[in-house]
């Protein structure tokens, strides 16, 4: 029986290439900085110390990732920088996403208005900054000004804060934050008629990570949350195919297949973390910075309003079954089995379905947009 091998510094389990359903390489990278100054922190966290920071421009190299963080050396300093601030050298499929713009996007205010049911307000344009509130479908706000796909906003309350810029359309004539994203298809109807490919993660003689808690194994997690996910689309009038029903083990290049085969239009694999450090929650990880950033982050969304454990975002994941996916495709990490909490979360029906749910709601989302 093959089991996982992590390593202090990865929030996503990892195995040999060969048996590893969304197989990983360690290479370093190189990468440059897209933003104006970049702090660099000494741990993988928004509120570790500071040792350094980096200028637009700079080039580092990337030695290592974990919750939406990358670990760099370059220009004289090293340590952990937020992925979404770093653009992977000669990659579309880099860790910043390629609509970023170098500097402020636009310093003219305009009214816009929130297209999602829910959208969170943070502290800074990304992810990994602080939640400060939420807003709600229809409301209204002034847009200040626009930064790498993000926008700096105030509320009618006279809250400031950034939202995602997908996520609220401009009105008066003006042009919408979301229009300006490279690429972004149109898309209407929802996702009714959709083909949507499920991905239990493991199976068979591989039974992923094993609970270090209640011996829960992975592979039994993800194939019944995924049933519970496939249930939820339908009931939106999506059409599903799963990567396995039972317990199988299809390879990788199989379940990629699968997807192609169905003339599918979006995929999800669905997995559960280990780490050993004791750390919590959710991770989505795209390849792609076009539809499988998009996806991500609708999906991520939907995860983070509340399922029973903490989103810790987004990352780049540079996995087999994203890597050489078509098809908008994400990762997702629904809790740690290494940690005695959430693993006793997981193990029951009701926090796979409210996960379920929300990966049902994100899909939905983003084939509404």
């Amino acid at each position: 029986m093959k089991r996982k091998i992590h390593t202090a510094l990865l929030a996503v389990c990892l195995l040999t290439a060969s048996t590893l359903p969304h197989a990983a390489t360690a290479a370093a990278y190189t990468a440059t900085v897209n933003a104006s100054s970049l702090n660099v922190r000494s741990e993988p966290a928004k509120d570790a110390a500071v040792t350094g920071s980096l200028k637009q421009g700079a080039s580092v190299t990337v030695t290592d990732e974990a919750f939406g963080w990358l670990k760099i050396r370059g220009g004289g300093v090293s340590g952990w920088v937020a992925g979404y601030y770093l653009k992977k050298a000669g990659n579309p499929g880099s860790v910043a996403t390629a609509v970023r713009s170098s500097g402020t996007a636009s310093s003219a205010a305009r009214s816009a208005t929130v297209t999602a049911s829910s959208l969170r307000i943070r502290s800074g344009p990304g992810t990994s900054h602080e939640v400060k509130g939420a807003l709600k479908e229809r409301d209204t706000v002034t847009v200040l000004r626009s930064e790498g796909g993000w926008a700096q906003i105030r509320t009618a309350a006279g809250e400031t804060g950034w939202v995602s810029g997908q996520y609220i359309t401009g009105s008066g004539g003006s042009t919408s934050t979301a229009a300006a994203i490279k690429n972004a298809p149109t898309r209407s109807g929802g996702i009714r008629g959709k083909t949507i490919v499920v991905d239990p993660g493991h199976g068979g003689s591989d039974p992923g990570m094993l609970g270090t808690s209640y011996d829960t194994m992975e592979k039994d997690l993800t194939l019944q949350t995924s049933l519970y996910l496939r249930d939820y689309l339908a009931a939106k009038g999506a059409q599903v195919r799963l990567t396995r029903s039972g317990d199988q083990k299809p390879s990788l290049a199989r379940r990629v297949q699968i997807g192609r085969e169905a003339g599918a239009d979006a995929f999800v694999s669905v997995h559960y973390n280990s780490s050993p450090k004791n750390v919590s929650g959710t991770l989505t990880f795209y390849y792609s910075e076009d539809d499988d950033l998009r996806l991500a982050r609708s999906i991520e969304n939907r995860l983070g309003q509340g399922i029973g454990l903490k989103s810790n975002g987004l990352s780049f994941g540079n996995y087999h079954i994203l890597r050489e996916n078509t098809l908008p495709a994400v990762l997702v990490e629904l809790g740690f089995l290494s940690n005695r909490s959430d693993e006793s979360i997981v193990r029951k029906a009701a926090y796979q379905k409210r996960a379920a749910q929300a990966i049902a709601e994100g899909l939905s989302d983003y084939f509404s947009r």
